[in-house]
């Protein structure tokens, strides 16, 4: 028996005043348990509108979308409690330190006392950031910072995560470490959906991607099978063969 998707969206269009084109486009799309999913497009495509949406931060009048079985208008605490975000600004407290940031963003979630004590310990050792735990954020590098804010978005444990872009301007290092731990995050049977603008690390991380390009999906397979059916060699090689070599500033 196939297991119904976790998320699954329907014909989903999306426009904000003062836009000619509507920034989603009847996209359809849909996300099975235990699935690491990339969303990838260039600028401009729909990435950050539709992860939105999913989480309920933004509102959409077409098409329909379900997350954990409901919709995101609907969203409970259960719901909520299930999903975890993790955005690509840095969503933190530049004052605190990074104890004190999870400590307040755990409480919000309330994690009894003593549990978020110890997750807050066991991800800060996880990251490399025990030592560094008890300075103001303002203090750190941006690789330092990126890996708080993900610490931030799973310390309740949810078994859905979004993240978009979570390893953007870091180095080597810290991108390394973020990767290892969400394909192991992964691979402990929780849904990830991202975002990223690497291709080489998407084709590492992910089960199944989606092409997005004008607020529509234009492929979506597996990164080994997508690349065979469009012979390249390369994830890279072949986003560009579908979406073209144009500049898409914003």
């Amino acid at each position: 028996m196939i297991p119904e998707p976790l998320i699954q969206v329907r014909d989903l269009s999306k426009a904000y005043r003062g836009k000619i084109e509507p920034v989603l486009n009847g996209l359809n799309l849909d996300v099975q348990p235990g699935e690491f999913y990339g969303i990838l497009g260039p600028n401009g495509a729909g990435k950050t509108s539709l992860m939105n949406i999913l989480c309920g931060l933004v509102p959409y009048k077409q098409g329909t979308v379900r997350v954990t079985g409901f919709s995101p208008a609907d969203f409970n605490a259960l719901s909520k409690s299930r999903i975890g975000l993790v955005p690509q600004d840095i969503a933190l407290y530049d004052k605190l330190s990074a104890r004190e940031n999870l400590h307040f963003f755990g409480s919000a979630y309330r994690i009894p006392h003593k549990e978020l004590r110890e997750r807050t310990e066991h991800y800060l050792r996880i990251f490399g950031l025990e030592k560094h735990a008890s300075r103001p954020l303002k203090t750190y590098s941006g690789g330092m910072k990126r890996r708080v804010n993900l610490i931030a978005g799973i310390l309740h444990g949810p078994d859905l995560l979004f993240l978009d872009e979570p390893t953007v301007g870091i180095d080597v290092q810290s991108r390394n470490v973020i990767v290892e731990f969400l394909a192991e995050y992964n691979r402990a049977g929780r849904t990830v959906f991202y975002t990223s603008h690497h291709m080489r690390e998407a084709e590492t991380l992910c089960s199944r991607v989606g092409i997005i390009d004008s607020g529509v999906i234009i492929a979506d397979g597996a990164p080994a099978e997508l690349m065979r059916q469009h012979a390249c060699e390369t994830l890279e090689s072949m986003f560009l063969k579908l979406t073209g070599k144009d500049l898409r500033d914003e």
